[in-house]
């Protein structure tokens, strides 16, 4: 009888299993009274009236989907719209919007190096980066986390080759920002590019949420390209790149995410163009974002958990244990919060985490809840 082509996967199971590294899917109902700490909805608009309404009103205007790609009939005048409005905000010369901020990176990253080509990329970087220099074909060289000098040494070994730099502005695992003013101008002294994915930076850091590139006083430079997501802080769906005209007209020429890939539905690209007026109207919930992270943070380590400083509105908290993080997560989720839980090998430094998401919109009373009980769920070391 012929052997079964898919036995090696319950040897797979077993070996995740034994490991306690099993992931299960766990869908949400509409509406829940369980307090989100998980989300990435840092500003708290992925329900707000005025953000939903926008997202109806999209998909009755222009319809349930974008119909086909890009090039062909899934660019609506609310794309090149959202696409106007994004470089504006975030200072850069054009932009460019995807069906996610993977995609987004997958496309920046492949298009803007290639065969013969060096990648430096953060060791610490997200899976889309990982994946993207993967696909890339060029040489990759991983250097130490936001480590500028390692930067700048691999760049000294290679001069006057096409060379891109890649690095998250911040970091989702710990929560902590890259230094990017320093890759900047170490990227800028030997002619090489610098793309930086500030999925968790836009709408937290910079003037009125503008992003971290904008705090760090390198957005729109000529040799530096953003990615970002519309999934987090303005609660929609969808990436985008941004950077000089001439390389968003590469990448519409060159990158397969964006090519062969049908466009962002009319409902999130409504959605994330009405958060991004939202935002511009109330620059205040950056600051209430980092604000909610601090406080989270400084309240945690009081309590006397490890829990990594935010330099935007991720908090990382220490497990002991891959099967610790679990059970603390899940005790927390009986106790009705939802928090992360980050185990290897989704963490690259091998150590396990529950995670929190610092909301704009969480109030005084939600914080005190939260801290209560993340503290009395927390496993004994």
């Amino acid at each position: 009888m012929p052997q079964d082509p898919f036995d090696w996967i319950d040897d797979e199971s077993r070996r995740r299993e034994r490991a306690g590294l099993v992931r299960r899917l766990r869908p949400r109902t509409a509406e829940s009274e369980l307090l989100d700490l998980a989300s990435n909805d840092y500003l708290g608009l992925t329900r707000r009236p005025e953000i939903t309404g926008a997202a109806a009103e999209a998909a009755r205007r222009w319809g349930a989907g974008a119909t086909g790609s890009r090039l062909v009939t899934g660019s609506t005048a609310l794309h090149a719209e959202l696409e106007r409005e994004l470089a504006a905000f975030c200072g850069f010369e054009a932009a460019l919007v995807l069906s996610s901020g993977y995609a987004a990176n997958l496309a920046a990253v492949t298009a803007l190096s290639g065969r013969g080509s060096l990648i430096v990329s953060d060791a610490g970087n997200h899976a889309s980066i990982v994946d993207g220099c993967r696909l890339s074909r060029a040489e990759t060289a991983i250097v130490p986390h936001a480590d500028v000098e390692a930067v700048r040494k691999t760049l000294d070994a290679h001069p006057g080759r096409r060379t891109l730099a890649v690095t998250d502005s911040v970091f989702s695992v710990d929560g902590d920002a890259a230094p990017l003013a320093g890759l900047a101008q170490a990227c800028g002294e030997h002619g090489a590019a610098l793309l930086v994915d500030d999925a968790h930076g836009l709408g937290v850091l910079g003037d009125g949420g503008r992003g971290a590139l904008n705090a760090a006083g390198i957005a729109g430079a000529a040799g530096v390209v953003a990615t970002l997501t519309l999934s987090k802080s303005l609660g929609s769906q969808g990436g985008a790149v941004l950077g000089p005209a001439r390389v968003i007209e590469h990448l519409v020429n060159t990158a397969r995410t964006f090519i062969f890939d049908t466009g962002l539905a009319p409902a999130a690209a409504g959605a994330a163009l009405a958060s991004l007026r939202l935002l511009r109207r109330e620059p205040a919930l950056a600051d209430r974002a980092r604000t909610v992270a601090a406080t989270l943070h400084r309240r945690l380590t009081d309590a006397g958990l490890t829990a990594a400083r935010p330099d935007a509105a991720v908090v990382s908290v220490r497990a002991p244990s891959p099967e610790a993080a679990l059970r603390w997560a899940a005790d927390c989720r009986d106790a009705g919060l939802v928090v992360g839980c980050f185990r290897p090998p989704s963490v690259p430094d091998g150590i396990s985490r529950i995670r929190l998401t610092a909301r704009a919109d969480l109030t005084d009373q939600q914080i005190d809840q939260a801290i209560a009980t993340i503290t009395g769920a927390a496993p004994v070391n």
